[in-house]
């Protein structure tokens, strides 16, 4: 296997899209409920919290560019490879794939939990599992200059739905955020670390990163995107505190979408109706991107055709997701993606940056002996 990508010019994409990669995929079902889980750590301090989250983010993000920037046109695959070696590199990526497909499968599992709370309780998974993957396989098969478009305009389409908190905003109770700075700095880091499973999803730039045409560029998008994320999880969590009381947000389970229930018009009702339907079209570019980078990443370690990639996937998922009968199994899935994330996407870059800078040395070393 290559390590660098000779990436042709009509797979290409401009740096400008990595905002939309960035914040598209950490926009997900994530963030429905996630002031809760924030709130049981931090509780009003949960905004400091998230900032701590926020930064540490960038530093990871930072270390990310470091590896990349040590490689012509690598991505994690031909890193792993070039870092470890032929067998356990191969390992490694495809334990890389494994943490995409159970993502994928959290992602999708969710949302359908969702559906099945809001709107219909008795309609099965595989029905809903159908429905949403012939959009997504749809996508997918254009390859990935339309699995980016279609994050850009979704994008563009759901914005709207940040208009739905402004009626739970003007009826905030200020109060609930006094007294202000009671959490200590442990509570702070717990409170940053139940953000994992929202902000995760950044690490997709270690695999769409040879495909950006002009990456002298990439780096002002990306920290944008995760910057937008955190503000809007920042606005999130403190609507979900100032309109709910202390000891009711602890135990609600989707905070936004019970924030958005309580809105009503006089023109429309029912608006959480319309925003669960909604939110389709935010994790649609979550799963379209991870079933591109699972399919890429077959590509590149075993030289299975991505259409092939894409149909098998298709058929486990439609296979696994009726053994999830009962709310908790998901819960339980969702816990443990986030655990598994905390690891694989904010820590393995610090394990993996000392290592490529040594491996670079080294063969700097090497390079200057033999001339």
């Amino acid at each position: 296997m290559e390590i660098n990508l000779n990436v042709k010019t009509n797979l290409q994409i401009r740096a400008f899209y990595l905002f939309f990669i960035i914040a598209g995929l950490q926009l997900g079902v994530g963030i429905i409920g996630a002031p809760r889980f924030i709130y049981l750590e931090a509780e009003r301090d949960s905004w400091l919290a998230i900032l701590i989250a926020f930064l540490f983010t960038c530093l990871v993000v930072a270390a990310m560019f470091t590896i990349l920037n040590q490689y012509e046109n690598a991505d994690y695959f031909g890193i792993h490879v070039d870092v470890f070696g032929k067998w356990l590199g191969r390992i490694l990526g495809t334990l890389f794939i494994l943490y995409i497909c159970i993502s994928f499968l959290s992602i999708l599992m969710t949302y359908i939990q969702v559906i099945q709370i809001f709107l219909y309780h008795a309609l099965p998974n595989w029905v809903l599992t159908v429905l949403i993957m012939i959009l997504v396989v749809y996508a997918v098969f254009g390859g990935v200059r339309v699995v980016v478009g279609v994050t850009f305009i979704l994008f563009i389409i759901t914005f709207w739905l940040i208009v739905t908190l402004y009626d739970p905003f003007i009826r905030m109770n200020w109060y609930n955020f006094l007294p202000l700075f009671q959490s200590s700095f442990p509570e702070l880091l717990k409170g940053a670390k139940a953000t994992a499973y929202t902000l995760s999803g950044f690490e997709i730039l270690m695999v769409i990163y040879p495909f950006v045409k002009n990456k002298n560029k990439a780096k002002l998008p990306t920290f944008l995107g995760l910057t937008y994320t955190a503000i809007v999880l920042i606005l999130v969590t403190m609507i979900s505190i100032g309109y709910f009381s202390p000891t009711r947000l602890k135990n609600i389970n989707w905070a936004v979408l019970l924030l958005v229930k309580s809105t009503s018009y006089t023109f429309l009702e029912r608006l959480d109706y319309i925003v669960v339907v909604g939110w389709l079209l935010v994790i649609i570019p979550n799963l379209v991107l991870l079933m591109w980078a699972i399919a890429h990443g077959m590509k590149r370690m075993y030289s299975i055709s991505q259409k092939k990639t894409h149909w098998v996937v298709t058929i486990l998922i439609l296979i696994i997701v009726n053994y999830f009968r009962f709310d908790y199994q998901i819960t339980a899935l969702t816990d443990w993606v986030a655990k598994l994330s905390f690891w694989v996407v904010y820590i393995y870059p610090f394990i993996l940056l000392p290592l490529v800078l040594l491996k670079k040395k080294w063969k700097n070393k090497k390079g200057s002996g033999s001339s």
